[in-house]
């Protein structure tokens, strides 16, 4: 792009610890930190630098938790400290999208927004753009806007957003309403989906003026809402923050931001569509990162790691190796395997989901040293 959009502001929300990613992805070491692609940058780095020509460098800001601050600002050296945006805990997307639709309005009323996650991977940088710039011409005529991932298959492993009548925006040829959110179907359901082609994958992307946000949650979640403009009051005096932020922040609902506002939006014509055509994935296991790592090659075992000594017969799947052991491979398909120096995870591509579960299980033993 030649310049960015005037009126715009980029929003990466990060947090999360990426749960299926268990061992590699941490409380401490969470998915946006890590380098899932071989690119040599982690994705929140990614994120930023595909935000930075939409938004320009000054007009991005990152919300994160406090634990997590000097990682983000070693990764974003040119990221101004008025733009990070702390959580003292986790509460969800709509608190820590709405605090930052709090903050921003507070100090730009007319301001647009846009959510971007940290830890997706996207490839197709003028295509995005270009479905970003719809989304902006559409959140300006007082709309909620989300953009959808032409599906490339069909997935059983993302929500769905059905298409409904054709906008008439200046700006935005391919924008239309939703006409309804579907859950992560069964493999049947996807297929049809698939076929029908007014079916879009949710990847969570939000774009909308920042009033117009705020409206919604507003309007739905009231208690929510009057903490958020308790926070933006108070944020940008030092003093006056981190008690607000003490008192306040605890109280927010936890909930997300498709139940609290796209799901009541597009009940009432107030949610828009703009179709993506790039490559998108969230990465929420080791199944897609290991999709991601073969270049489409199922026979093929992707190797990640700066220091993996891998030994490798007749395998396909994904080898992760934090640590300097040397690992053979013989004869299996499909494999998952992550050697960390605390913890080791072998599962298969098919079972990948329910590396969740074993997150849970370390939860309510006590064994938290390894989470």
């Amino acid at each position: 792009m030649a310049e960015p959009i005037e009126d715009f502001y980029a929003v990466i929300p990060a947090g999360g610890i990426g749960s299926r990613l268990w061992p590699l992805s941490r409380a401490d070491a969470p998915k946006f930190l890590h380098d899932l692609t071989g690119s040599g940058r982690t994705l929140l780095r990614d994120t930023w630098d595909r935000l930075e020509p939409l938004a320009g460098r000054d007009r991005i800001a990152v919300v994160t938790g406090r634990a997590h601050r000097a990682a983000v600002e070693k990764e974003l050296p040119g990221i101004p400290d008025r733009n990070v945006f702390l959580e003292s805990e986790p509460r969800e997307s709509t608190a820590a999208i709405g605090l930052a639709a709090a903050i921003l309005s507070h100090r730009e009323p007319d301001v647009v927004i846009g959510s971007f996650a940290a830890d997706h991977v996207i490839r197709g940088t003028r295509t995005f753009e270009f479905a970003v710039q719809q989304a902006v011409a559409v959140a300006r005529d007082g709309y909620v806007c989300t953009i959808g991932i032409q599906p490339s298959e069909p997935s059983v492993g993302f929500g769905y957003i059905q298409k409904g009548d054709e906008l008439d925006v200046d700006g935005a040829p391919e924008a239309t309403l939703v006409q309804s959110f579907v859950e992560k179907p069964d493999l049947d359901t996807a297929r049809e989906y698939y076929a029908d082609r007014s079916y879009l994958w949710n990847a969570g992307m939000f774009i909308a003026r920042a009033d117009v946000l705020l409206g919604e949650i507003a309007e739905n979640e009231p208690s929510l809402y009057a903490g958020l403009m308790d926070l933006a009051e108070a944020w940008d005096d030092r003093d006056r923050r981190g008690p607000v932020v003490d008192r306040v922040w605890p109280t927010l609902r936890k909930i997300a931001i498709d139940y609290s506002v796209a799901e009541p939006a597009a009940a009432r014509g107030r949610l828009a569509v703009v179709p993506g055509h790039f490559d998108w994935d969230d990465v929420g296991d080791f199944a897609s990162l290991a999709k991601l790592n073969s270049g489409g090659r199922s026979e093929h075992l992707a190797i990640l790691g700066e220091h993996a000594r891998v030994l490798a017969d007749t395998a396909s799947g994904i080898l992760v190796s934090q640590t300097h052991r040397v690992i053979s491979v013989v004869g299996v398909k499909d494999i998952v395997i992550v050697d960390t120096d605390d913890a080791l995870l072998v599962t298969t591509s098919e079972h990948a989901q329910r590396v969740k579960g074993v997150v849970d299980a370390l939860k309510l033993t006590g064994r938290g040293d390894v989470l």
